[in-house]
């Protein structure tokens, strides 16, 4: 997977990229990252890419010139045009089902705006893919840049020591992840749930898919609808609504109950 940020602030990105899991992977060679500084292809010389914005207004707008020539010279060295990424609120919101699509590409580029935005003109021309990170404004698309590039490399072969690890945890068929714990045994009185230590593989993945079920429904249930329930997923579920003394431990609201009438068709 080849990465090209187009961006006024190269370095935050390169910073950013060369640590940890994603810099192993680049060192590696399973990933690469090449930053363009937009500001090398000012119109004016000077490095300055922006000016007033038509019809009035405030803040300053990222001209159109200065991005095209910067993504035509990017492009040549590739070879031809990939997916170009420009990250605005405007967008798609990313998901972890975008991060496996994209994770397919060969190459990708992201272009980062800043200011009011970007003159329209160029994103008509350039741009393949609008994507916001969520319903949030920031000062400039390098951090939204660097969340989809960690995300997506994830979904590279080889870039995680364990590539299980990549596909079971949170989002991972639209469930949260379960709880994890580690040594001790005790911490601060409380204990690591007994069936976490029994050595049962069945029981502990029994027990990690209801975990998943309920933190979903507590924390995302609009993620639910798409999960697909098999008899011992449903037989859980409807147990949360029954509320028996047998099945404390898993307090639920009214609001969280009639959910799961609907859910379940009951």
């Amino acid at each position: 997977m080849n990465y090209y940020v187009m961006t006024l602030f190269p370095e935050m990105i390169e910073d950013g990229m060369h640590t940890s899991i994603i810099g192993r992977a680049m060192a590696k060679g399973l990933l690469s990252l090449e930053t363009v500084n937009i500001r090398d292809f000012s119109v004016r010389g000077d490095g300055r890419i922006d000016d007033y914005p038509y019809g009035g207004g405030a803040g300053m707008v990222m001209q159109a010139e200065p991005v095209y020539r910067a993504y035509e010279a990017l492009t040549a060295r590739i070879g031809y045009r990939p997916r170009l990424i420009y990250l605005t609120p405007q967008g798609r919101v990313f998901n972890q089902q975008m991060a496996k699509e994209l994770a397919k590409e060969q190459d990708l580029i992201f272009l980062c705006g800043h200011y009011e935005g970007i003159d329209e003109r160029v994103l008509d021309e350039i741009a393949t893919d609008y994507v916001s990170i969520g319903d949030y404004v920031l000062t400039g698309g390098e951090l939204p840049s660097m969340v989809m590039m960690d995300s997506i490399a994830r979904m590279v072969p080889g870039v995680l020591s364990n590539q299980e690890s990549g596909e079971t945890e949170s989002f991972s068929g639209n469930l949260l992840e379960y709880p994890q714990y580690s040594r001790p045994e005790v911490w601060h009185d409380t204990a690591v749930p007994p069936v976490l230590m029994s050595g049962h593989h069945g029981n502990v993945d029994r027990w990690r898919r209801d975990q998943s079920l309920y933190r979903t429904l507590r924390s995302r249930p609009d993620l639910l609808p798409g999960v697909e329930l098999d008899k011992k997923d449903r037989k859980f579920l409807r147990a949360l609504l029954e509320q028996g003394p047998e099945f404390g431990g898993y307090p639920i609201t009214e609001q969280e109950q009639d959910f799961l009438r609907k859910l379940l068709a009951i």
